[in-house]
């Protein structure tokens, strides 16, 4: 048997397999017994069934299964020891034709795309902008209303002073003169939420409402009609809500207020542990640091887009064996076609580029991701997560338990893997380069996103 490639240009090579039946005719005659001491043939007791009866009833399929075989594998095998950095797989060459049945010797012919050689160096004369995001008085307020509003407590008022009051009520279907509707819909017990109301003009009758008002106003209008809100106002179903349109009449109750979280103690323990935080100063102190901390994603993400912009244009563009991966793309995804194979390829173009630039970066920087980076990342997932329930704090413990959990699920843990390696470049690439630190706005930095659009 002999393997060898012949280069056609610098991003296409044929790997050619030329066999003859002794490099197979030995291992089909032991499948050919292995499988005479197990079949079971009408006439013959297993294991004895003559071979020339085994090689007559199964030798074609037995001879094919192995030749196939010993192709995949030389082929494999050659590309792996000769280093062949290819793109996709290998195809059969569009010309090679071979008869099974005819031939005892073959040569077998695939066609590669060979990976262009590239020059990627990431180092200090790449400049890429870093911004870092302005934490504002304003987000700092912002948040601390929010969290004083999660850990707040629910109060009753005499009198609505926020639209996110709750009102509770009885409430009686109009007639067009403004008087009880003769057989109307009675609801002895609602509540409504004007801050959910989609009419402005509805919303404005509960402002400043008072226990023992009457307020009229237009259940349908305050939710644009939704079936489905409606009924849950009404406490009737769907069907019969669908033909609601009258005014009612709401005879308040009970207005329910949340009472934001008093800047206390048992705030400040409640979000950040216990004596964490013991002041005023310090729990801004705290938001300011948390909120910046918050952020560092949304500048790594914009590192990254301009980060790749300066290694590519460092890089220069380099072409890629088109003919072959458009051919091998359509091969491989019946749902692509013929058409559209040159808009589809078009718009892979870019990314399949700066994928070939990363796997260079990897080499330059050796990168790997071990059991203990995966562990890293699952662990900063999990405290991700919870940080978005405002669970700050989250003791080691709990988030190693949850890093195993994760790490558990095979789909999972391929997801951290691509993860941890895409962090590792991108750490590797913010290291090397020249930063130019810049400091923005949070309006300015989001029209950066504009710009690019």
């Amino acid at each position: 048997m002999n393997v060898s490639h012949q280069n056609t240009d610098n991003l296409n090579a044929v790997i050619s397999i030329e066999i003859s039946k002794a490099d197979y005719q030995a291992k089909v005659d032991k499948s050919l017994r292995a499988y005479g001491q197990k079949a079971n043939i009408p006439g013959f007791r297993k294991g004895k069934v003559p071979f020339s009866i085994l090689t007559k009833m199964f030798g074609k399929s037995v001879r094919a299964e192995e030749i196939n075989r010993l192709v995949s594998e030389s082929l494999y095998n050659y590309i792996r020891d000769s280093k062949l950095n290819i793109l996709g797989e290998p195809m059969t060459a569009e010309d090679m034709t071979v008869d099974l049945d005819a031939q005892d010797d073959f040569t077998f012919r695939f066609d590669v795309a060979l990976a262009p050689e590239l020059d990627v160096k990431v180092d200090k004369k790449i400049k890429v902008p870093y911004y870092t995001i302005t934490v504002d008085d304003d987000m700092v307020n912002r948040q601390s209303e929010s969290f004083r509003s999660r850990f707040g407590k629910q109060v009753s008022v005499d009198e609505s002073t926020d639209e996110r009051d709750l009102v509770k009520g009885s409430m009686v279907e109009l007639a067009a003169d403004g008087t009880p509707a003769e057989g109307g819909i009675v609801v002895e017990s609602t509540i409504v939420s004007p801050n959910y109301f989609k009419s402005d003009e509805e919303k404005a009758k509960f402002a400043g409402v008072k226990k023992e008002a009457k307020v009229v106003f237009n259940p349908s209008k305050s939710c644009n009609g939704s079936t489905a809100e409606l009924a849950s106002m009404l406490n009737i179903d769907k069907e019969k809500a669908a033909q609601v349109t009258a005014d009612f009449e709401m005879t308040v109750t009970e207005i329910t207020h949340l009472q934001p979280a008093d800047l206390d103690q048992e705030l400040f323990d409640n979000l950040f542990g216990k004596d964490t935080v013991k002041s005023e100063e310090e729990y801004f102190a705290k938001l300011r640091e948390m909120i910046a901390r918050q952020l560092v994603p949304e500048s790594d993400y914009r590192f990254s887009i301009d980060a790749r912009a300066a290694i590519e244009k460092a890089v220069g563009d380099f072409e890629l064996p088109e003919a072959f991966l458009k051919r091998w793309l359509l091969a491989t995804d019946q749902e692509r076609k013929a058409e559209t194979i040159d808009d589809d390829f078009a718009k892979m173009v870019p990314d399949l580029k700066w994928q070939l630039i990363k796997e260079q970066i990897v080499k330059q920087f050796d990168i790997h991701v071990d059991d203990n980076d995966l562990k890293a990342v699952a662990k900063h997932v999990a405290a991700s997560q919870f940080a978005q329930y405002g669970m700050t704090g989250v003791p080691d413990d709990v988030l190693d338990r949850y890093a195993n959990e994760m790490l558990s699920s095979k789909d999972t843990r391929s997801r951290l893997i691509n993860q941890a390696t895409e962090q590792k470049i991108q750490t590797a690439i913010k290291e090397s380069v020249t930063l130019n630190q810049k400091e923005i706005s949070m309006e300015k930095f989001q029209k950066l996103f504009e710009t690019a659009e």
